[in-house]
């Protein structure tokens, strides 16, 4: 472990909650000026301290450890997902919380992978899943009930005209099987484009969609994708200080004006390169994340967006936002990320924070769109707008508005790029600070001249390091870097040790 390492970490202690945390068990706070210790003031073998928590979790009474770890290789997926050498065995959680089956507390910094968006067992959810629970758990679309209409009329208020036609789904990958299958219905084309790094699930369908190395297969897959340049203004060719919608940008210099990205020109010419060669005159759609989020909470560039839909648009295609991560207020500015771009999506799909970790999932699209998919097969879905997920996604809704969590997304999320971004000038191994709202992105470097990544070895302990700490991040990027996906639902943030070099992505769902 690097001596640097060391150093942020220590620069990057825990500290003690504020007043406006709630008195059950006190969140993570925005600390004041004068707890943002220094190196100098911290030594190295200086403890970090955790917020306070008086909530007391059941005590464990299940299967052993010794007995979890060999069912699970006996009888359970064997592709390795489990972080750290030895997994944490989780029993209960409890708003930003975390408890392991010894007792210990872990302050979720992952939220089960951009899962969880109001807190872990949040009251007002959990009333809803229980009331629910004890009148209807199952009917399927063949039969009405008044929850699917009441939760589509609560989500269609928060979307544009004309996306106005929700479709209920199980999970991101399915919604975004729906998508491609929508797509193509719609336009009567086949070649779907989709970025380089993009992450849009794992189903044979959408696997194709996934330019991720670990997610591809040697056996034929997700057939009539094709990829294009991620307009990565960091680590990209082109790139400079005035490209993100971000308060911080990259230290790549430009002599662009603030309002004139000519990093995104070039790219855009990228994208028209892949629609001259490597799709047909006539394309079925283009997915994209407004940030991408595997790939490292990546920003492109100001307008390309935009600029890129039109294009799509000019070949017959629909242009699809994958709001699995982005959407729900995450990003503070916005509701949906797709709005931070100032375009207007013709398919719109969603998961993940839709039902605090509950399998929930949606698209949303326009009438006509729906007519025809509907015009060209009968779509059924058995668990799409299942009751308890309906009561428990308006649930969700509910709470983001009453706890106002995207302007605490806003106002806690520019609070770390900012302090994020001091670290960056400080450190030689912070190479880039990225994000908005609480999606941020934190990439560590050997060097800032170089820009090479951290070697995985090395990510590997800084991951040990941070849960040792009682501090649960999450791994991802080419660079099997770090991410962090904070709760909606966590008031305030503290100052953390979670820079670890390569591609680190820490989204924090503020609310």
């Amino acid at each position: 472990m690097t001596l640097a390492w060391r150093l942020v970490t220590r620069t990057l202690h825990l500290e003690t909650s504020s007043p406006r945390t709630p008195k059950t068990c006190p969140s993570l706070s925005l600390s004041l000026g004068a707890l943002w210790g220094s190196v100098t003031k911290l030594g190295l073998h200086t403890k970090p301290r955790m917020p306070p928590c008086d909530f007391t979790p059941e005590r464990y009474q299940s299967l052993p450890y010794h007995r979890v770890l060999e069912i699970h290789k006996q009888h359970l997926s064997p592709v390795p997902t489990a972080y750290y050498p030895e997994p944490l065995l989780l029993h209960q959680g409890h708003g930003q919380w975390l408890f392991d089956h010894e007792g210990n507390r872990y302050l979720d910094f992952f939220s089960g992978i951009v899962t969880v968006s109001v807190g872990h067992c949040h009251p007002k959810v959990n009333a809803a899943a229980h009331q629910q629970l004890g009148r209807l758990w199952h009917t399927s679309t063949v039969f009405f009930h008044p929850l699917s209409h009441e939760y589509a009329e609560k989500l269609s208020a928060l979307l544009p005209e004309p996306l106005k036609v929700i479709f209920l789904t199980n999970s991101g990958s399915e919604a975004n099987d729906l998508a491609m299958l929508m797509a193509r219905a719609h336009s009567k084309n086949t070649d779907i484009i989709s970025f380089r790094g993009a992450y849009h699930g794992s189903s044979p369908y959408t696997l194709g969609l996934s330019n991720v190395g670990q997610f591809k297969m040697t056996l034929p897959s997700g057939s009539g994708c094709q990829s294009t340049m991620c307009p990565d203004v960091f680590r990209g060719p082109w790139g400079g200080s005035h490209c993100r919608d971000s308060p911080v940008q990259t230290i790549r210099k430009c002599s662009c004006a603030p309002d004139c990205c000519q990093a995104k020109d070039q790219y855009i010419e990228q994208f028209k390169d892949t629609l001259n060669t490597c799709v047909a005159k006539s394309i079925a759609g283009f997915f994209a994340e407004p940030v991408q989020g595997v790939n490292g909470v990546v920003q492109y560039p100001k307008g390309f967006l935009k600029a890129a839909f039109e294009l799509v648009r000019e070949r017959g295609g629909v242009c699809i936002a994958d709001e699995v991560q982005t959407g729900f207020g995450r990003l503070g500015s916005h509701f949906w990320g797709f709005q931070t771009h100032g375009v207007l999506p013709d398919i719109v799909t969603m998961a993940k924070g839709i039902g605090n970790g509950f399998p929930m999932a949606a698209v949303v699209t326009s009438p006509e769109i729906a007519k025809s998919l509907a015009d060209r097969v009968l779509h059924f879905n058995t668990f799409g707008g299942n009751p308890v997920a309906c009561a428990i996604g308006s649930a969700v809704l509910e709470v983001i508005k009453e706890e106002n969590l995207q302007e605490n997304s806003r106002e806690v999320g520019t609070y770390m790029l900012l302090k994020f971004a001091k670290l960056r000038d400080e450190f030689e191994i912070i190479g880039d600070v990225r994000g908005k709202g609480l999606m941020i992105g934190i990439e560590m470097v050997k060097d800032k001249m170089s820009r090479q990544p951290l070697p995985r070895e090395e990510v590997s302990e800084i991951h040990e390091d941070c849960k040792r700490m009682g501090l649960i991040i999450g791994r991802g990027g080419v660079f099997s870097q770090m991410k962090i996906a904070r709760h909606s639902e966590a008031k305030s943030t503290a100052q953390i040790p979670q820079p670890v070099r390569g591609r680190t992505r820490i989204q924090t769902q503020a609310v």
